[in-house]
């Protein structure tokens, strides 16, 4: 009797303990990191390569489906300079374009659609880019893209392009032509219009701001100083931003300089049509020619350096709170020149190489726009595939822009940009 007692309670006891379990949840597996993949480089290469393609718009620009162009295809692809890092980007944007299609169309060999890349050795060389525009033409490509220095520079040779049956497309500058069949660029006006906002923000709403523009040639260095000029005068009141300056305009000032120095009266400045044309503008245009007999001369202008005008510009804008730069080189040269003048002011700049992304983090410049020119290049590829194949082009292509800061500059989706 009490061996089955003992039995029957064992038997009580495990039935309850089978409940017991059987209404615990489930633990979830573990996982097992060891078979997680890892992010080789070849990865990595290809999130950067999408997260800058990704941003095209249209987005038919930034991939080759469905551009079957014939075997051997030529393209030719021209910017403002040679090695710079900048171009260089665009030039693997370009290659990378190549490569896609060569793959997409399984073409090997002699049957390889391929690029050439080219740019003048001195950056922003108006002459030896129109030399390189002649012998590019001279060997017939099936398209060209180019990234004009001046926007009037080149309406000679695209005349002689179209006569020949070359389809001409412009990225990064516009040209004054009217025969472009597309053009990629970074939204100048919209992306400087936001640096305009940043800075309003740090300034908090206060201040005399300077626009330091790169070339006065490009329709995209006057689209950036327009862009911010506008976009402070219009919805910042407690702010202005009367004075642009450009690089290429030196001599002018320097001309200024001599005079004021020498106690000569200040040459009467002579308005051309294109002057005319801007009137209504800020731009600072110290253009001059002397109706009182007084020379200046070459020597006279040679003896200012460089600095010294940067120095005069300060000079004449005592109460400057900021600075917009159209692109890097100007960017570095007024955190050069505030850094010399122990001067405080907010500087925005354009573009990322490593000098602008080094002042960045150290909080020389306070922040950066920053374009997409490997984007440019692949675009462009398409843009001028399209041409080929008569398959239409949207006249404007915009290829994106990321604003970056200290604060942002370490994130995955920025770094990726850079």
């Amino acid at each position: 009797m009490k061996k089955r007692w003992i039995a029957a309670l064992i038997s009580v006891c495990m039935t309850a303990l089978a409940c017991a379990c059987a209404a615990q949840p489930e633990k979830p597996d573990t996982p097992d990191w060891s078979d997680k993949k890892k992010e080789t480089p070849e990865d990595a290469a290809e999130l950067e390569k999408q997260a800058k393609l990704g941003i095209i718009s249209p987005s038919a620009y930034g991939n080759v489906d469905g551009l079957d162009v014939e075997p051997a295809t030529y393209f030719s692809i021209i910017g403002k300079g040679a090695t710079e890092e900048y171009w260089s980007k665009v030039k693997k944007g370009a290659e990378a374009a190549v490569d896609d299609l060569n793959k997409a169309l399984d073409y090997e060999g002699n049957d390889k659609v391929k690029v050439v890349y080219s740019g003048p050795g001195e950056s922003d060389n108006v002459d030896e880019q129109v030399n390189i525009l002649d012998e590019e033409l001279a060997r017939y490509p099936s398209a060209l893209g180019i990234a004009v220095i001046d926007s009037q520079s080149c309406n000679v040779q695209f005349d002689l392009a179209v006569q020949n049956g070359i389809p001409v497309i412009t990225y990064d500058s516009k040209s004054s032509y009217q025969g472009i069949m597309a053009n990629i660029t970074t939204d100048n006006r919209e992306a400087s219009a936001e640096a305009a906002v940043h800075m309003a923000e740090d300034l908090g709403e206060e201040g005399q701001v300077l626009v330091l523009g790169h070339d006065s040639r490009s329709m995209t260095c006057k689209e950036r100083a327009e862009g911010f000029a506008a976009e402070i005068k219009e919805n910042h009141s407690g702010m202005s931003a009367t004075n642009v300056y450009y690089m290429d305009k030196l001599d002018e000032l320097r001309e200024k300089i001599v005079r004021e120095r020498a106690g000569l009266p200040e040459a009467e400045k002579s308005e051309t049509a294109e002057d005319s044309e801007s009137s209504n503008s800020d731009d600072v245009d110290t253009s001059a020619e002397s109706s009182d007999g007084d020379a200046v001369t070459e020597e006279a202008l040679q003896e200012i350096s460089d600095e010294e005008v940067y120095a005069y510009i300060f000079d004449n804008n005592p109460d400057i709170k900021g600075i917009f730069a159209t692109n890097g080189q100007a960017a570095m040269q007024m955190v050069s020149l505030c850094e010399e003048q122990e001067r405080d002011a907010v500087i925005i700049g354009y573009d990322a190489d490593k000098e602008e992304v080094e002042a960045l983090k150290e909080g020389k410049l306070f922040g950066l726009i920053v374009q997409n020119p490997y984007g440019m290049g692949y675009a462009a590829i398409v843009a001028e595939a399209r041409c080929i194949l008569e398959s239409g082009n949207e006249a404007e292509i915009d290829t994106g822009y990321t604003w970056v800061t200290a604060d942002n500059i370490d994130n995955k989706e920025v770094q990726r940009m850079l």
